[in-house]
């Protein structure tokens, strides 16, 4: 039986087909559970930081365009963010593998005019390209709501005393409009940011592939679970993991939002709260 450093270095990085390549069959220890689903943590970590770091930037600009005076600037985005969050993610999982596979398997061919060339669509079909990018089109979605509430919110006063300094419109918007945007928005953007690392676990049950044994930790909560009949060990492992991955994400967006509200006087500023969503 291998020591618990052992199992470590053969199958912390499992996940990403690095170390030990067959599973454990028997004798499982408490050491195995915890570094395995540790290791495909790895996955979960990769699906909300790519979804989130994507989808920040993303839902700014939705929430621009759903400010704009031109309909059809705000119509697309409308619709956008109707359809996203209109539907449960679970049922996205499945219809954009679905169209993922619809694509031809030797790729799509694109001409220029002065070149030609074939786009690989292979990778779409898998769980990190394919999940990724509706996880990405849906927190744009959510997260480009809370924005536009915020941008909403910006107080006319200071947006007039902008005026009355003679800022240009992008000096309006990049000292005074943005940053109070995202003072106010941040508490929300917060809650969505824990909901979506939670949200990576559907991964797993959606039809997206876990490609040669290397999914994410609920990939191998289950494993152990099947194995053991005994579900009380490994789930709560999970769940331990994910408790310490919120805690690290409320520490994380609180020291940020204390450098939004820094310039607020300590009886003005608000308190960062989280309201963890059971259902979306």
């Amino acid at each position: 039986m291998m020591s618990c450093i052992d199992t470590i270095q053969a199958y912390g990085l499992r996940s990403i087909g690095l170390g030990e390549r067959l599973l454990p069959r028997s004798d499982f220890t408490l050491c195995d559970q915890f570094v395995l689903i540790g290791s495909g943590m790895i996955w979960n970590l990769y699906f909300g930081l790519g979804a989130l770091l994507l989808g920040f930037w993303a839902s700014i600009g939705v929430a621009l365009m759903r400010h704009s005076e031109a309909w059809w600037i705000r119509k697309p985005a409308d619709w956008f963010v109707f359809v996203f969050r209109g539907s449960p993610l679970f049922i996205q999982f499945f219809l954009f593998y679905a169209l993922f596979t619809q694509l031809p398997r030797e790729g799509v061919p694109i001409n220029l005019g002065f070149v030609e060339f074939t786009a690989d669509t292979s990778w779409l079909t898998r769980a990190w390209g394919g999940a990724l990018i509706t996880l990405f089109l849906n927190t744009t979605a959510y997260t480009g709501e809370i924005f536009l509430g915020a941008l909403r919110s910006v107080p006319k006063g200071d947006l007039e005393a902008a005026d009355a300094y003679g800022f240009s419109g992008w000096q309006k918007f990049r000292r005074i409009t943005f940053p109070t945007m995202l003072r106010l928005g941040w508490p929300a953007y917060t809650n969505e940011a824990i909901f979506l690392f939670h949200a990576t676990t559907l991964v797993y049950f959606s039809s997206f592939p876990a490609r040669q044994q290397k999914g994410d930790a609920l990939y191998y909560a289950d494993y152990f679970a099947s194995k053991t009949f005994n579900p009380f060990i490994p789930y709560p492992i999970l769940a331990m993991y994910f408790i310490a991955l919120t805690l690290t994400v409320v520490l994380v967006y609180g020291v940020a939002y204390r450098r939004l509200t820094r310039h607020l006087p300590s009886n003005r500023k608000p308190r960062l709260k989280i309201r963890p969503q059971v259902v979306r």
